[in-house]
C-alpha cells in the first residue's frame, strides 16, 4: 500500500521526514513482538515506554538516543543454567527494538523495578521554537544600511596590482 502525500505537500513544508517514515512503516509490517512493551501518553508533552524484560538486569540493558531513534537493546550474560529446565516460558533471549522519536522529544530517565523497564520521555520545545508575537508598526521600517567597506573607502586604500616581470 502506498500513500499519496501530494496534498499535504502543496501546503506544508517539511513533512518529508513524516512521509518517510509512514512508508517505512508500511513496508516493514512484520515488527518483533519481543519483548513486549506499552506506550502510555501521561500528560500534555509526557510518555512513558513500558518494557516487559523479566530475567534481565539493568546491567544487561543500553538504552542509546541517535538521530531522532531511540534504541533499546538487552543482552544477557551467558548464564549457566542451576538445573534442567523442563520448560521455558520466560524468554531471556537478546533483543534490540527501535523507536522513531519526534522532534524535540527528550529522554528524561528509566528505571528498571519487577521486571519492567519504564522509560520515561517529554516533548521539550526551545525557547526559540515556541511562537512569539510580531509587534507591527506604522510608516518605515526601522532597518540601518551600511554601507560596504570597499565603498566607504572610495578606493583610497586599494593599492593598484602590479605584475613582477
Amino acid at each position: 500500500m502506498t500513500y499519496d502525500f501530494a496534498p499535504l505537500f502543496r501546503t506544508a513544508i517539511g513533512f518529508d521526514r513524516l512521509a518517510r517514515l509512514v512508508d517505512n512503516a508500511a513496508q516493514n509490517p512484520a515488527a518483533p513482538s519481543y519483548p513486549p512493551y506499552n506506550i502510555e501518553k501521561l500528560g500534555e508533552d509526557s510518555y512513558v515506554l513500558t518494557m516487559a524484560v523479566a530475567g534481565f538486569g539493568p546491567e544487561d540493558i543500553e538504552l542509546t538516543v541517535q538521530d531522532n531513534t531511540l534504541v533499546v537493546a538487552g543482552r544477557l550474560a551467558n548464564a549457566a543454567p542451576t538445573g534442567e529446565v523442563l520448560h521455558r516460558g520466560i524468554a531471556t533471549r537478546a533483543f534490540e527494538r527501535r523507536f522513531v522519536l519526534a522532534d524535540h522529544i527528550v529522554v528524561d530517565n528509566a528505571d528498571l523495578t519487577n521486571g519492567l523497564l519504564r522509560v520515561a520521555v517529554r516533548h521539550f520545545v526551545p525557547e526559540a521554537l515556541k511562537p512569539r508575537r510580531i509587534p507591527v508598526g506604522t510608516g518605515a521600517p526601522a532597518v540601518s544600511v551600511q554601507p560596504s567597506p570597499a565603498v566607504a573607502n572610495d578606493g583610497a586604500d586599494a593599492a593598484p596590482a602590479e605584475h613582477a616581470a
